[in-house]
């Protein structure tokens, strides 16, 4: 009965090791359910290469509790298997051990769908997180939720770029869909949530958040008639864009 009552106790902590990391993970930027795929994929050691796992990888903190998870499940699993060799394989009656494990599973599964344990317990372990360790680092391009081809991304200032053709209001970036975050100067300096009245120099480096596809093409766009042009053509095309959204909506 003790290995068995091990099982249990083993699968409650591994309950709540994930329930704790998928908390801390949330803290780091990631949505709710990929945080919760993610530490169970962690946990379990499955490996599973997308580009969540990748954003995990490249993340410090993220990447800590990855570790710590992968290191906890290894231990929990052994211990699980362990006890259920020991609680099986003494030849004695099995009925009852079977019984114990089952009804614990049971309890452990009511335990895990139930809304208002899941509530109770998620905000208890982010406060725990915030007041006591240091995972409110934020990755800002999760938290912006980046799919369907948006990015946070560099663009750096050359000296023919069309981004030197006036002032960040006269530029209208934003008429391209794309938002300015910040201006890092060739000086070293930095400026956020810039103004409308800024202007940009050759060393100087934007951090947009807009389509991966448009900043790569401002990055490529020059001085002149030209550029002017390109300007044209994506604001045209993002008031298209705009305009089919609200169609749907």
């Amino acid at each position: 009965m003790g290995a068995a009552l091990t099982v249990i106790v083993v699968l409650f902590l591994s309950f709540v090791i994930i329930r704790v990391a998928t908390s801390a993970l949330v803290l780091t930027g990631m949505a709710r359910e990929s945080a919760r795929f993610q530490a169970r994929s962690a946990f379990l050691g499955v490996g599973f290469t997308t580009a969540e796992a990748e954003s995990i990888v490249g993340h410090p903190v993220r990447r800590r509790i990855a570790m710590w998870l992968m290191w906890s499940g290894n231990a929990g699993i052994v211990s699980v298997v362990g006890s259920l060799v020991i609680s099986f394989g003494g030849g004695g009656p099995t009925l009852g051990r079977l019984a114990t494990i089952m009804g614990g599973l049971l309890v452990l599964a009511l335990i895990a769908r139930s809304r208002w344990v899941e509530r109770a317990m998620t905000a208890a372990m982010e406060r725990m997180l915030q007041r006591f360790t240091d995972v409110e680092t934020r990755d800002f391009a999760g938290l912006l939720h980046i799919r369907g081809g948006w990015n946070v991304d560099e663009l750096r200032v050359e000296p023919n770029d069309w981004l030197t053709c006036g002032t960040l209001g006269e530029l209208g970036l934003r008429d391209e869909g794309v938002v300015v975050l910040g201006i890092e100067r060739a000086d070293g300096g930095y400026e956020g949530a810039p103004h409308g009245d800024d202007v940009l120099g050759a060393g100087d480096t934007l951090v947009v958040y807009g389509r991966r596809s448009r900043i790569a093409e401002i990055d490529e766009r020059r001085r002149g008639n030209e550029g002017e042009r390109a300007h044209a053509s994506a604001v045209a095309e993002q008031e298209r864009l705009e305009l089919s959204a609200d169609e749907r909506t």
